[in-house]
């Protein structure tokens, strides 16, 4: 969602829009009709100034009670979660962990968000099921990135506070909630199995995922409308 005084949203679910309104994961929002992820719903709002994100983020909660008449219950349940922690003794980092330098991406330009290569824009990120580019980010903007990846809270503790610059690949795995898109054909040969996500962040970043149980917030929907038409 942009900033500033309008709100758009297109052919979207009301459960991806809860999702973004309360910076959540899909595995974070449950209960609700049976229509919460199967209808999609174009959405447009204005707002007499400009706002921040947090606000927008307020607007949108409130549209959705008003328009959706959503009622959530929020509950703490003990999940699996990851911990990315460092994977050495030492707690160096690994060969693709690259501090960024001084002057080495350009700040967005609001009035022109297009005039800088996505790769060169300050504090921008691109995640795949197979890859993730981070242009002069902490490692703590990683964390809900890689809760969404792997469909399970990850909590960053790996200490570190500096920006760094990140471009690495693996190979798309079944298990992973961001699913590769499908292969053409059920007679294609089987690809060589390439490093997993959790080799990658370990033997190029220096990273590990350290496997336990955590609190985790719970949205559950307890009732929900269709919006009428205006």
């Amino acid at each position: 969602m942009p900033p500033g005084g309008r709100l758009e949203i297109a052919n979207m679910t009301l459960k991806a829009m809860l999702e973004n309104a309360y910076s959540i994961q899909p595995y974070q929002v449950s209960g609700g009709p049976g229509w919460l992820d199967s209808d999609h719903y174009d959405i447009t709002a204005r707002s007499g100034t400009d706002l921040k994100r947090e606000d927008v983020l307020v607007r949108l909660q409130s549209l959705l009670a008003d328009r959706f008449h959503v009622v959530l219950r929020r509950e703490i349940k003990q999940l699996p979660i990851y911990s990315l922690v460092m994977a050495r003794k030492d707690q160096k980092p690994g060969p693709r962990l690259i501090e960024s330098r001084r002057g080495g991406c350009a700040d967005p330009d609001p009035t022109n968000p297009f005039a800088v290569d996505p790769l060169k824009l300050c504090g921008n990120f691109m995640l795949g099921p197979d890859g993730l580019v981070l242009v002069s980010a902490p490692i703590s903007r990683l964390a809900p990135l890689l809760s969404r990846l792997l469909g399970r809270t990850v909590l960053d503790q790996t200490g570190l506070a500096k920006n760094f610059d990140i471009n690495i690949e693996w190979t798309a795995d079944e298990f992973l909630a961001m699913q590769p898109p499908p292969r053409n054909g059920p007679e294609r040969a089987k690809e060589p199995a390439g490093p997993s996500v959790f080799t990658v962040f370990k033997e190029q970043l220096g990273l590990a995922f350290k496997s336990g149980k955590g609190p985790v917030e719970m949205f559950v929907v307890e009732s929900a409308e269709k919006p009428s038409q205006n």
